[in-house]
C-alpha cells in the first residue's frame, strides 16, 4: 500500500525512526507500516556527531538505498534544507526518488541547519521556501511521492506565523504539513484547528524535545494524520551499547550481559541468514555442490 493510501486508511499513521538497514528490518518484523529516515540518527550513528547539517545528500541517499534494497516498508526521508537552493532541492528529489523514497520532508531552515529542538536555529525567508517545494513537486517523477513541508518558526518567529508559513507551504503544493516543536498541548490542538482541514499533519515526539510527548493514538485523536518517532531507537541503543561496553570493561566478559543481548545463533535467525543461504544454494552447479 501507498504512503498516501496507508495515511488516509491509518489515523494516525506510526512512523518509527530507523537509521540502517538493521533497525528497518526490526521495525519491519514489529509490524510498522511506514518507517521514517531520521537525518538526526543518521548523524549519531555514522558520524557520532549532532544533528547541525554535517550529513551530506549522497549519505542519506546511501542510506535509503539500503533500506530499499532490504525492506519493502514505505520511506518517509528527513531531507533537512534540501542541501541548498531550489535547484539543490530538486536535485535532492529525484536522487532520493530513485533510491527508494516514498515521501521527502524539507524544512525551512537556513544552511547549515539544526535538529528542530534545538535551540538557535534561523530561518530562510518563507518566498524561498515556497520556491523550494514549488521545485520539489516539479522535480518528482510519481505522483505518489510525497513532500512533506516542515517549518521552525515557532521557536524563531512565533507560533501565529508558523501557522502563516504552513499555510502558505500549502498553497504551494505541499502534500503533508509538519508545524515542528509545538511548545503545548493547546499549541498542537490549534495547528490542527488551523490546518487540519487543508492536509494530513505530521507530529513529531523528541524525548527531552520542546513538545509534551503524547501517545499516537492520543495525537490520533488530535487530528494528526501521521506520527514519528524518529530518534528513539538510536537513544535506546545508544543506551544499551553504553550499558554493554561498562559491562565488558568491568567484567572482562560477556556473561553479566548474556539476558540483554541476542547470541550467535538468534541474531542469524533475525536477519534471514538460514534462509539467504538456502536461496544462494539453488544457483549453485551440481558441480559446485559435489565439491562441498
Amino acid at each position: 500500500m501507498s504512503l498516501a493510501a496507508l495515511i488516509a486508511d491509518r489515523r494516525p499513521l506510526v512512523a518509527p525512526g530507523v537509521y540502517d538497514a538493521l533497525t528497518a528490518l526490526i521495525a519491519t518484523q514489529a509490524g510498522f507500516e511506514a518507517l521514517y529516515l531520521s537525518g538526526a540518527a543518521i548523524a549519531y550513528s555514522r558520524l557520532g556527531r549532532p544533528d547541525i547539517g554535517l550529513v551530506s545528500m549522497s549519505e542519506v541517499a546511501e542510506v535509503i538505498a539500503l533500506l530499499a534494497d532490504r525492506v519493502p516498508t514505505p520511506l518517509i526521508v528527513d531531507a533537512d534544507n534540501g542541501y541548498g537552493n531550489a535547484l539543490n532541492v530538486q536535485r535532492t528529489v529525484r536522487l532520493f526518488e530513485r533510491a527508494g523514497a516514498g515521501a521527502l520532508q524539507l524544512e525551512d531552515q537556513t544552511f547549515p541547519k539544526r535538529c528542530g529542538h534545538l535551540q538557535d536555529k534561523s530561518l530562510i525567508g518563507a518566498g524561498e521556501m515556497i520556491g523550494k517545494i514549488k521545485a520539489a513537486v516539479d522535480a518528482r517523477s510519481r505522483s505518489g511521492t510525497l513532500i512533506i513541508a516542515r517549518t521552525d518558526a515557532v521557536a524563531v518567529e512565533g507560533f501565529e506565523r508558523a501557522i502563516e508559513r504552513a499555510q502558505a507551504y500549502a498553497e504551494a503544493g505541499a502534500d503533508i504539513l509538519f508545524v515542528e516543536a509545538p511548545r503545548s498541548r493547546a499549541q498542537l490542538e490549534a495547528v490542527v484547528a488551523a490546518l487540519g482541514g487543508r492536509l494530513p499533519l505530521l507530529a513529531n515526539m523528541v524525548e527531552g524535545g520542546d513538545t509534551p510527548l503524547a501517545g499516537a493514538q492520543e495525537l490520533g485523536r488530535i487530528g494528526f494524520s501521521v506520527v514519528i518517532f524518529p530518534g528513539g531507537v538510536a537513544r535506546a541503543l545508544a543506551h544499551a551499547a553504553q550499558a554493554y561496553y561498562r559491562s565488558l570493561q568491568t567484567t572482562g566478559s560477556n556473561d553479566a550481559f548474556r539476558d540483554r543481548m541476542f547470541d550467535f545463533s538468534a541474531l542469524n535467525a533475525l536477519i534471514g541468514t538460514p534462509d539467504l543461504l538456502a536461496e544462494g544454494r539453488r544457483y549453485e552447479s551440481d558441480a559446485t555442490r559435489a565439491q562441498a
